[in-house]
């Protein structure tokens, strides 16, 4: 019997022999132009500080940041995402630190500005910061979160940041309607330029705990959700509807938030769009990762392989906190 004759002509094996070939074939490639780096920035501290949940990542004084962000450059990565620890003396029921315009944060992005003009500096509009209740609005008389009153205030924090020097305003609130108002202030205060990335499905999720630990809101925030105005984990439909009204509203890039139990979700959103679409690897699946990496159960590749899942379900670019540490290995 002539075992070569009957074997199918096709084999798949052939393109996977060799290294160069399986790059040549590759359908996902993962450059460092695809990798956005988070940053913890906290005010009045000196120095770095470590964040217990999340191996390797550090909160940073502005008296170190230059640094820090003068290497993430010399690795290549374009684009930084800054979220504030501020005061807690600073914090109110409203969130009015947010609409100071020499506040902590907007220091931050002009000294970034200053020293890297090119690099693009993305920020997040969002009371969570400012609050001392943890919430990423102003509440009611039902400690619900009030999506209009938010509004108001969520609009002058996107104009404070943008006169600042942001070159991304990236709303995280999840508020109806914000898109449309930041939108025109924009337009109306000749900030035309100014993009708007928006957290468009963003869900209500258990992965976000050790970024609470970053920013040192967990104390706040207690055991309280935000499940009436972030999305249900178990919808994908609400997801494109959302995702829909912030296009029509003029968001300029959408974002998928978690990354990896939400797959579904970003390939849905980059099938039905076709729009410049982000995904944020978030704290709670970088943590656990590298977690069982630190521990022997899993290969540090398997960082990479996340973030290439990413790419093949359809992501633009990845807000990652392993950003660096990738970008040295590519």
């Amino acid at each position: 019997m002539n075992f070569n004759r009957k074997f199918p002509l096709t084999r798949l094996r052939r393109t996977r022999s060799k290294p160069g070939l399986r790059s040549m074939v590759a359908e996902v490639n993962l450059s460092v132009d695809d990798l956005i780096q988070p940053i913890f920035i906290k005010e009045n501290l000196t120095g770095t500080e470590n964040i217990d949940s999340m191996p390797e990542i550090k909160r940073f004084g502005l008296d170190v940041l230059n640094k820090e962000i003068d290497e993430l450059v010399s690795l290549g990565i374009k684009s930084v995402a800054v979220f504030p620890v501020i005061e807690e003396s600073k914090k109110d029921a409203a969130g009015l630190e947010a609409l100071n315009e020499n506040n902590f944060l907007t220091k931050a992005i002009k000294q970034i500005k200053e020293a890297f003009p090119e690099l693009i500096v993305i920020v997040d509009v969002a009371l969570d910061p400012y609050t001392t209740h943890g919430h990423d609005g102003v509440l009611d008389s039902n400690d619900d979160v009030d999506n209009d009153a938010s509004l108001l205030t969520l609009k002058e924090q996107a104009l404070v940041l943008a006169k600042a020097g942001a070159d991304v305003i990236a709303p995280s609130d999840m508020m109806d309607g914000r898109i449309k108002l930041i939108r025109e202030a924009l337009e109306d205060n000749n900030y035309k330029n100014i993009v708007i990335l928006s957290y468009a499905a963003k869900y209500s999720s258990k992965f976000y705990g050790p970024f609470k630990d970053a920013v040192e809101s967990a104390k706040f925030f207690g055991n309280k959700t935000k499940d009436t105005y972030q999305m249900a984990v178990s919808n994908i439909n609400e997801a494109l509807q959302e995702v829909a009204m912030d296009i029509e509203e003029g968001a300029d890039i959408v974002m998928v938030k978690p990354g990896l139990p939400f797959l579904d979700v970003l390939k849905a959103v980059k099938d039905e769009f076709k729009m410049p679409t982000f995904v944020y690897q978030v704290s709670g699946e970088y943590s656990m990762l590298k977690a069982a990496i630190e521990r022997g159960w899993l290969s540090k590749e398997v960082m990479k392989e996340s973030l290439i899942s990413f790419k093949r379900a359809g992501a633009d670019c990845i807000l990652t906190y392993s950003a660096k540490e990738i970008a040295r290995e590519l």
